[in-house]
């Protein structure tokens, strides 16, 4: 009987599987890291039409997942800080969330992870997202100078896409309306 017992156990030990869920900043925090504490946000809900998201898959090289895209806006007296999108993604099996900064003219300020669910190996170093900061769009791109890494292929390009998405509906939803 003792046997069966420890055989069962085993077993369900056996099935359990780890999890690697890690969640480093609420929605709160990740507004405090994109513009500072205290700092007013608003919300930006954008609606892009049928030509504008041809326009942004193109150039994303994703589709889009859904017809309204939400930038979070930090102002400080009516002066435009940035622009803040948390993009969820999957990367293998699991999600990343990602909070991606960009200044007022569109460049790519910052990166962090909010949350990460396949195993810690797989995720990206911060050092690795600050090589971006400041990259073209056009240069957001592994043949285009963009280093991936070994072990985080699929996490460096599901970010990649992200990013991309990101700076492409502020250039087709945000510049461009600005300069008509």
């Amino acid at each position: 009987m003792k046997i069966v017992k420890l055989i069962l156990l085993s077993g369900i030990l056996l099935m359990v599987t780890p999890s690697f869920a890690t969640i480093y900043y609420s929605k709160n925090e990740a507004m405090e890291l994109a513009f500072g504490a205290g700092i007013p946000i608003e919300p930006l809900s954008l609606f892009p039409d049928e030509a504008q998201i041809a326009k942004i898959e193109q150039v994303a090289k994703q589709k889009l997942e859904s017809g309204l895209f939400t930038f979070y806006v930090g102002k400080n007296q009516d002066k435009i800080l940035g622009y803040a999108a948390i993009e969820t993604s999957t990367v293998r099996t699991k999600p990343e969330t990602l909070l991606i900064v960009l200044t007022p003219e569109g460049e790519l300020r910052n990166i962090y992870t909010l949350a990460f669910h396949e195993p810690n190996e797989y995720e990206p170093p911060q050092a690795w997202y600050e090589r971006l900061y400041n990259k073209p769009l056009a240069n957001m791109d592994f043949n285009k100078g963009v280093d991936g890494i070994s072990g985080a292929t699929l996490s460096t390009r599901t970010a990649l896409s992200s990013i991309r998405k990101v700076m492409m509906i502020y250039q087709v939803m945000i510049k461009n309306k600005d300069s008509e």
